[in-house]
């Protein structure tokens, strides 16, 4: 039997309780890019406490407009964790380079995007996520395959809200399934 290898571009990532990798636990990934390739995402429900959105603008030098608001810095992934992704919604574009992964979202990792939103001029919601989770080819099907993650339908409220405490819970009933009722180990029929 030929096994289904759909492009889960858009898509959440909720990882399963008793995920085996700790930097996972509870995650909740926005899938940016899948292909044949492998797959490239951004956990959204991480916050990196240590880590201010304005420190970031004086430490690249990008002066901010007063009354900017302050957009939540995110531990996006253990890959390239120096280095930033926007996830934002389609209202904005950047010349140097938008990725658009789906009808309502897009990313981008370009500085502009950052000097845009200091200046008032980014997209509406966006999330700032450091570092980014990638899966060589095949690996993020076996993850799937071994129960590690369970695929939902993006929500905004999910991705750009604030709640990031709730995400995961919300990601589940999502689904309709309740939190609570998940055991971290699984069986077959």
């Amino acid at each position: 039997m030929e096994a289904l290898n759909p492009d889960l571009s858009g898509k959440l990532l909720i990882a399963m309780p008793g995920m085996a990798d700790p930097r996972f636990d509870h995650a909740v990934i926005f899938i940016c890019a899948h292909s044949d390739e492998g797959a490239m995402g951004l956990i959204v429900n991480k916050p990196a406490t240590e880590v201010r959105f304005s420190d970031l603008l004086e430490q690249l030098e990008i002066a901010s407009d007063p009354g900017v608001r302050d957009i939540r810095v995110h531990i996006g992934g253990p890959v390239e964790e120096s280095r930033g992704f926007v996830l934002h919604t389609t209202d904005y574009t950047s010349d140097q380079g938008t990725l658009q992964v789906d009808e309502g979202t897009a990313m981008t990792a370009t500085l502009d995007v950052l000097e845009d939103i200091a200046h008032g001029r980014g997209p509406k919601s966006s999330l700032l996520a450091l570092g980014y989770a990638g899966w060589g080819p095949g690996q993020l099907e076996n993850e799937l395959a071994q129960n590690g993650w369970l695929i939902g339908e993006a929500q905004h409220a999910v991705v750009f809200g604030r709640a990031n405490e709730h995400k995961w819970s919300a990601a589940l009933k999502g689904l309709g399934i309740d939190p609570l009722s998940l055991s971290p180990t699984s069986g077959t029929a």
